[in-house]
């Protein structure tokens, strides 16, 4: 140890911003620093003592830092670590080292010949990025939802807070955002959207009215899915025709109407594909960096946990989660946003989901001039039978009531699915492109599947 008196010298010794080259610290000694005499440059400048600048070594140290055992010395030598981390003089390092083993001695461990906290022969290594403490919150936060309380959980809330806050100030490790804009001008500016039918009753009450049929459900029709709870309408897109087919899962024979929404309106997304990448930049000697950085690295892993394959059998519980994530980023989280954009699990290549949450989930009404109606056919008789081909008529009010007086009952709205007084006050996101609508009859479907063998042993 260095005597009381020459640690106490040391600890006034005064160093100035310039002396150090980490950004961080720089900052902090130009804007919080006295101004004095630097005893490294002799320039008169803002300064921090060694004391200070200790504190900050200390607490850096204590959060990214682990010492090694006196017999691993596979690490970097004490005085050469601090030297780095802090881009400051060799003699200033030294003095720090010798300042921090002062502080912290242990005289009992010592006496025991183990080897003390900054000691000169110490070697120390950067610690990884721990993220246990987040997955064993995150799986008690899926525990609870599905075992113990599924409304008005505060721990709940709590927990998405600490993961989901703020993030709209976040970047993937290339620069790219994790919540990006979508709408007019945007890359998210539209959306395909595919319903399956097994009768050409219910397919040509969609093509009559598309904007109610082809779009979000009403509440009464909102099957549970991934991102929302039964009864939650909200709408399911992809980025292009083929996927939207496979999201549906049609069965061979069916009939599947594919529509493009364009996005009418500014919407916020976070976006699942770049959250995998999820980074931090900073300093260790920022105050709650550590924290940061584990929580960067457990958004990284939330993507998959988020997208995974579910079973029918079990999509009842374990969509719990995403519906509960999907509702608090909708109405709690700080940003709210308006949607999620996320791979796809139903088709591969750059298959991607889009899911607008409730309050962007309106799609606005055709603008058809008043009283007229839309009639649809599948296909008519000709000389070899039926022929398929489909069409959407535009009638004017005089033809439209003949239509409805004499024509198929299957041209009106079915009963339920839409509401007859409408009392939606949100404001339309979506509008359906009609030149884009289509039919597709699936002939057969086909698999990307990974095979492996079974191997059998035994005797017969």
């Amino acid at each position: 140890m260095t005597d009381d008196g020459d640690i106490d010298e040391l600890k006034t010794r005064r160093i100035c911003f310039h002396c150090v080259s980490e950004k961080y610290l720089q900052a902090e000694i130009q804007s919080k620093g006295e101004r004095g005499l630097c005893s490294y440059c002799n320039e008169t400048a803002e300064t921090y003592s060694l004391q200070d600048l200790s504190e900050y070594v200390f607490e850096a140290f204590e959060h990214h830092y682990f010492q090694l055992d006196d017999a691993d010395d596979d690490g970097t030598p004490v005085v050469d670590a601090i030297e780095d981390a802090a881009s400051i003089p060799r003699e200033a390092a030294e003095y720090i080292q010798q300042i921090l083993a002062d502080d912290h001695y242990d005289h009992g461990a010592a006496k025991d010949g183990e080897q003390c906290a900054f000691s000169d022969d110490s070697f120390y290594e950067e610690r990884g990025v721990d993220v246990w403490a987040w997955q064993e919150e995150w799986s008690t936060f899926e525990r609870s939802l599905k075992s113990e309380a599924r409304f008005f959980s505060r721990s709940a809330s709590a927990h998405l807070a600490s993961v989901f806050g703020g993030i709209d100030k976040m970047n993937a490790g290339d620069g790219r955002p994790l919540v990006v804009d979508g709408g007019p001008g945007t890359e998210y500016s539209q959306v395909y959207r595919a319903r399956v039918f097994q009768s050409d009753r219910h397919l040509i009450n969609a093509l009559c009215h598309p904007d109610q049929q082809l779009g979000s459900p009403s509440m009464l029709n909102a099957g549970a899915g991934r991102m929302n709870a039964r009864g939650i309408s909200v709408f399911y897109g992809a980025n292009d025709t083929r996927v939207a087919i496979a999201e549906v899962r049609p069965p061979v024979g069916s009939q599947v109407a594919v529509a493009r929404f364009d996005i009418i309106r500014p919407v916020r997304l976070l976006d699942l594909a770049a959250l995998s990448y999820a980074s931090e930049r900073g300093s260790i000697f920022e105050s709650g960096f550590a924290q940061r950085l584990e929580r960067a690295a457990f958004l990284r892993s939330l993507t998959d946990r988020m997208i995974r394959p579910v079973m029918p059998d079990d999509e009842v519980l374990d969509y719990l989660p995403t519906q509960a994530i999907a509702d608090f980023l909708a109405t709690e989280n700080e940003p709210t946003l308006d949607g999620i954009v996320f791979p796809s699990v139903q088709a591969v290549g750059e298959a991607l989901n889009i899911v607008l949450f409730h309050k962007a989930a309106r799609v606005a009404p055709i603008d058809l001039p008043k009283g007229n109606r839309l009639s649809a056919r599948t296909g008519m008789h000709g000389a070899e039978g039926w022929e398929p081909g489909y069409s959407l008529t535009e009638h004017p009010p005089e033809k439209s009531a003949a239509i409805e007086d004499n024509g198929p009952p299957f041209n009106q709205p079915l009963l339920g699915d839409i509401w007859p007084d409408d009392p939606d006050a949100r404001k339309p996101a979506l509008r359906i492109d009609l030149t884009s609508l289509h039919v597709h009859v699936v002939r057969g479907v086909t698999f990307e599947c990974d095979e492996h063998e079974v191997h059998w042993s035994g005797g017969m």
